[in-house]
């Protein structure tokens, strides 16, 4: 039986040169890394540069800022990117497949399950993945916003054995190099707290849309998967061998959580925006968390933000400490005005239920 499926990931700076343009021979170093570790398990790709590639096929010197050039740019890219890493693998005696996905491939049951079938299906034909997000259609609304945050969740789906995210620095460091000559490599992340997050800090490049926060970010789906997570060095040597075998020294490896959370919780907890915030008192607390109840109206102080029926909000307690996330049964409006009532006291066909247990998740 072969092993679990391993997902590298790179971005865009580490695929393009300064001008915007597919560099050739990282993606073939790339090909060559996945035909080598793939030998004896199934390699899936997750590429970004597609935008990015399109730009100077279009005479565009920077990236816009408008949704509509981009998704045009990326149309004109996804051609060139694939063809590239199709010669790359050919050149290795694989064959490559291209799947475009969107958030919705993760949360709508009957997409969800398209999606993984097709994706085992084409590992079990020996075909390399090559993924991407859908950018020429994707509703700006309703995105992933990076790769990275994909890739976690295409881990998830197909239950790998570990996620590589590869960039253009060693990995998660204790400063910023470029003002502290002192940083130094984090090699192993157990557990994740607001000091990582302030090290994370924003997008890496003017042609990514990721940086080191989306790693970490993707890092924690991984975690809650039940997947391990290395952030490396695109140009090192050998990186996706080491990574996977688990080599000392090799990036940042991020340690999985024993508990793996299943997919649509974990679409709740990392991949929907939230639109607002549920202050809820210290007994509704404790029924979330301890007995594992669902969140009715009368546990509810107060409300924050603008929300609709079916949006994610935050779920905080009267300190102001968030600690679950879930998808709200009620109008911002309409919640504030039920905000406390009994069961009993609510309007007729009012629910009494706020957040179901179902679509709540309890944040550490």
């Amino acid at each position: 039986m072969r092993s679990r499926p391993v997902i590298v990931k790179i971005g865009t700076s580490s695929l393009t040169d300064e001008a915007g343009a597919i560099d050739g021979a990282a993606v073939a170093r790339l090909c060559a890394d996945v035909a080598e570790v793939g030998r004896d398990r199934p390699v899936v790709i997750v590429t970004s540069g597609a935008i990015a590639a399109g730009l100077p096929a279009l005479g565009l010197d920077e990236r816009p800022r408008d949704s509509v050039t981009l998704q045009a740019a990326s149309a004109v890219g996804q051609i060139d990117l694939l063809g590239v890493y199709q010669r790359a693998l050919a050149d290795h005696g694989r064959v490559s497949g291209q799947l475009l996905l969107a958030p919705l491939d993760f949360v709508v049951r009957s997409q969800y399950l398209h999606a993984r079938n097709t994706l085992q299906r084409l590992l079990e034909l020996d075909v390399v993945p090559v993924i991407n997000e859908n950018d020429a259609i994707a509703d700006d609304e309703i995105r992933f916003g990076d790769n990275d945050r994909l890739a976690a969740l295409v881990a998830h789906l197909i239950d790998a054995e570990v996620l590589v995210l590869l960039t253009d620095t060693e990995g998660v460091l204790t400063a910023d190099p470029r003002v502290d000559t002192s940083a130094s490599l984090i090699e192993e992340i157990v557990a994740f707290d607001h000091q990582l997050d302030d090290l994370a800090g924003g997008a890496g490049t003017a042609r990514g849309s990721g940086g080191m926060a989306s790693k970490l970010t993707a890092a924690k789906i991984a975690a809650w998967s039940g997947v391990r997570t290395v952030i490396a060095s695109a140009s090192r040597p050998g990186v996706l061998a080491a990574a996977v075998a688990g080599d000392t020294g090799v990036g940042t490896a991020v340690v999985p959580r024993p508990e793996r959370l299943g997919a649509r919780k974990l679409w709740i907890a990392f991949a929907v925006g939230s639109k607002g915030t549920v202050v809820v008192d210290a007994g509704a607390r404790r029924a979330l968390e301890d007995a594992g109840r669902s969140l009715l109206a009368a546990g509810v102080l107060r409300v924050e933000g603008d929300f609709d029926v079916g949006d994610a909000v935050e779920v905080a307690d009267p300190d102001g400490v968030v600690f679950a996330k879930g998808l709200v049964r009620h109008r911002h409006g309409d919640l504030q005005d039920l905000a406390g009532k009994r069961t009993g006291e609510l309007p007729d066909g009012a629910p009494s239920v706020v957040l179901h247990r179902d679509d709540l998740v309890m944040l550490p």
